[in-house]
């Protein structure tokens, strides 16, 4: 078997030499997003909600460009980069999951790429 890597022109271009997804078999590994808009490439809100949402939304784009969504999200990790942001990104997390309820782990960061940039999520999903 051989991995093969997620791309889709829906997604921000990663700040690094890295893809923003890859694939193996029926799992789907999603590297960190940040609030970056697509269309703009700019970050989206100053505030730790507007760029939960943001986040989510791309990390969702490329789990659809990899055969899969967010219902199928097995394991989340959520960078903060101020920890006292916590209730409002859960509050968006919460929304945009539902019922669903991944594993998840939430670390403070020391910084994040980017200026203004509050939060970074990445995640693992299976494709159905």
């Amino acid at each position: 078997m051989t991995h093969r890597l997620i791309h889709s022109p829906d997604l921000p271009k990663p700040v690094g030499p890295y893809s923003p997804g890859t694939g193996f078999e029926r799992l789907v590994f999603v590297s960190g997003q940040g609030a970056t808009d697509r269309v703009t490439g700019q970050l989206v809100g100053t505030d730790v909600a507007t760029q939960t949402q943001q986040a989510l939304e791309n990390l969702r784009t490329i789990l659809k460009a990899g055969g899969s969504d967010l219902p199928y999200v097995l394991r989340c990790g959520v960078f903060l980069l101020d920890m006292k942001d916590f209730d409002a990104m859960n509050a968006v997390y919460a929304r945009v999951f539902g019922d669903h309820r991944p594993a998840r782990t939430t670390i403070q960061a020391a910084g994040l790429p980017g200026d203004g940039l509050r939060v970074e999520i990445d995640c693992i999903a299976y494709r159905p």
